[in-house]
């Protein structure tokens, strides 16, 4: 049976219903797993290689046309709109590929325009890896009193201004009950616990192949990156392999080359001669 794809309109009457799940994916195989999986949403980017983001727009289409029964959310390069008409332009720009959703932690006067152009918008509170200069750094937010209130204030502003969810990003879980309990959209936490409406991870943290620094909020359930490794020398020696019958001519195999008749053959020469 196909799967059937979550509208905006269905993944909020799950709130309060469901653990809701979603994951970042990098490649069309990526894609196509979660989808067969059953993942209730994917999402994908593109242009923002300080972020580990690589990739480009035509990326973004052929993630969405490998699971194309899945909520997709995705965003445009980080600052590369300046405008509320820029940032429609840039949403509208991915969801005529196809995207369900667009990720933005901009602010709330621009996600209410974006909502009054029927955007569904997904923001973040917390730790925001964008705004990370502003808070001395990548560190948990809402460990005191007041920036826990900070938090339940934002997430707030961000309901009010009509965004569908937020990332929730390395919030205690106590605070971040708190702020699921107080809007109506969509509580997605990052290492804030399973008191929010659903989680969200990154597929290379999923399947082991993190280069680098490991979030504390990365949970690893296979180890691709030892699998990556043997397929990548499997790969040299095979090519190896290619160049040594290259150089030993060994590409005369009939079962990889056609013949000629013996008479075709003696015609050949004979014509041959006359040229």
């Amino acid at each position: 049976m196909t799967k059937k794809k979550l509208t905006v309109y269905e993944l909020l009457k799950l709130k309060g219903k469901k653990q809701i799940h979603e994951v970042y994916v990098n490649s069309v195989e990526e894609a196509a797993a979660a989808e067969e999986a059953g993942m209730d949403m994917i999402v994908t980017a593109y242009g923002m290689p300080w972020h580990g983001i690589h990739g480009t727009l035509d990326d973004v289409k052929r993630i969405r046309d490998a699971a194309p029964n899945t909520h997709l959310m995705s965003a445009a390069p980080e600052r590369s709109f300046a405008s509320s008409t820029e940032a429609i332009q840039a949403a509208y720009k991915l969801m005529t590929i196809g995207c369900d959703s667009f990720y933005t932690n901009n602010s709330a006067q621009l996600i209410k325009d974006l909502r009054q152009e029927n955007v569904p918008v997904i923001s973040h509170v917390g730790l925001v890896p964008g705004n990370n200069t502003w808070i001395g750094g990548y560190r948990a937010i809402g460990k005191t009193a007041e920036e826990a209130i900070g938090v339940v204030r934002h997430a707030m502003e961000l309901d009010d201004a009509g965004a569908i969810g937020l990332e929730v990003e390395v919030v205690p879980p106590q605070v971040a009950e708190i702020v699921t309990k107080k809007v109506k959209l969509l509580t997605i936490s990052m290492g804030s616990g399973s008191t929010c409406d659903g989680q969200y991870l990154f597929s290379q943290d999923v399947l082991g192949y993190t280069n680098g620094h490991m979030p504390r909020h990365a949970r690893v359930y296979r180890n691709f990156k030892q699998e990556y490794e043997r397929l990548h020398n499997e790969r040299v020696n095979a090519f190896k392999e290619y160049i040594k019958d290259v150089e030993e001519k060994k590409f005369d195999d009939p079962k990889i080359t056609v013949g000629i008749d013996e008479k075709e053959y003696d015609n050949f020469l004979n014509l041959v001669e006359k040229i």
